[in-house]
């Protein structure tokens, strides 16, 4: 066990958790919702530390990210544990895990680095899993990546309180977030959380300069009404139009089974309403079409991918070669 950051002493021995915004306030031996931080002797610990449950270089557009150094590899890591327990969870088998509920293989950070550059990663990607719950594992990871000329990207549900995100804000240099909804009602009921501390971050996140893209998870009779599609789209358009929105596709999993899979027509009406909306860069995820970036000035395919893959990079300087429109990103070609 390593001690945990963002943590106060309480009274009767207990201690409270400033992580994220759950505020987790734990008697001796407790765990937090997440699973991996618990009080021990009145000091809180991580139990996820270097207790590695996946690990695999990953093209970059898998986070996805796209305007982040396009058909790049990303050294992808996770960790057993969540702070939300969503009933749509694609990832439940290790996400909803307890550390002693699953294999895992202690790995130091130095193995961490030197496995990425052997194979051929730009970046280490904390994903899978919540990374804000493997804070201390990943920001000694990612400190020393930088040192070693590696980018650090989070995949990440946005659940993190704005402090420990400003102390690893030097090292972070990406974040795809999810929003998944832009209704309170759905954050309680499906995630165990709630909408607003997910907004305030992404707002946080853009403020303090680190790239970020945001994806939602389209679910049939859930989120997926125009009204809220409108008030996704604005809400991302009235914090910079140029933030790149992925909306994906659902298919029944973990809890959630009575809603229909997507359809690439649900994905398509969603992109027409994020760009009627004036959003910049609207992809459609994981069924195949809607992938490419397009310029928004002339319409030109810049960068055309096939399932992850990218098979061209017209981008010059950052740039449409065509009409010099400048494509908001980091490393775009």
């Amino acid at each position: 066990m390593k001690e945990a950051k963002f943590y106060t002493k309480k009274e009767k021995n207990a201690v409270e958790c400033h992580l994220c915004p759950h505020h987790c306030l734990l008697n001796p031996g407790n765990l937090g919702l997440c699973h991996v931080r618990k009080n021990e002797n009145e000091k809180l610990y991580s139990l996820s530390y270097g207790n590695l449950v996946a690990k695999n270089p990953d093209p970059i557009e898998k986070k996805p990210l796209f305007h982040f150094y396009p058909g790049s590899l990303s050294y992808s890591i996770a960790t057993a544990g969540c702070n939300l327990h969503c009933k749509h969870c694609q990832n439940a088998d290790i996400s909803q895990a307890k550390p002693e509920e699953i294999f895992s293989k202690y790995t130091e950070p130095e193995d961490i680095i030197q496995d990425a550059i052997r194979t051929g990663c730009s970046s280490i990607a904390y994903t899978y899993t919540e990374p804000t719950i493997y804070y201390e594992y990943a920001y000694d990871i990612a400190k020393l990546a930088h040192k070693n000329g590696l980018k650090n990207v989070f995949v990440t549900n946005g659940y993190i309180e704005k402090e420990p995100l400003e102390e690893i804000t030097p090292y972070l240099d990406a974040a795809n977030i999810d929003l998944k909804s832009m209704n309170e009602e759905f954050y309680k009921k499906i995630c165990g959380a709630h909408l607003q501390p997910v907004l305030d971050r992404i707002q946080d996140y853009h403020d303090l300069g680190i790239w970020i893209e945001l994806t939602t998870l389209l679910i049939p009779g859930y989120n997926d009404s125009k009204k809220e599609l409108n008030d996704i789209s604005r809400f991302i358009a009235g914090i910079d139009p140029e933030i790149p929105w992925h909306v994906t596709g659902f298919h029944p999993t973990y809890k959630l089974t009575d809603a229909r899979t997507t359809t690439a027509s649900d994905l398509e009406q969603a992109a027409k309403i994020g760009m009627d909306q004036g959003l910049q860069y609207v992809y459609q995820g994981n069924l195949g079409s809607g992938e490419d970036t397009i310029c928004p000035s002339c319409g030109r395919t810049l960068i055309k991918r096939n399932i992850f893959q990218v098979s061209f990079n017209m981008i010059k300087n950052s740039a449409c070669p065509h009409c010099e429109t400048l494509i908001k990103g980091i490393g775009m070609g």
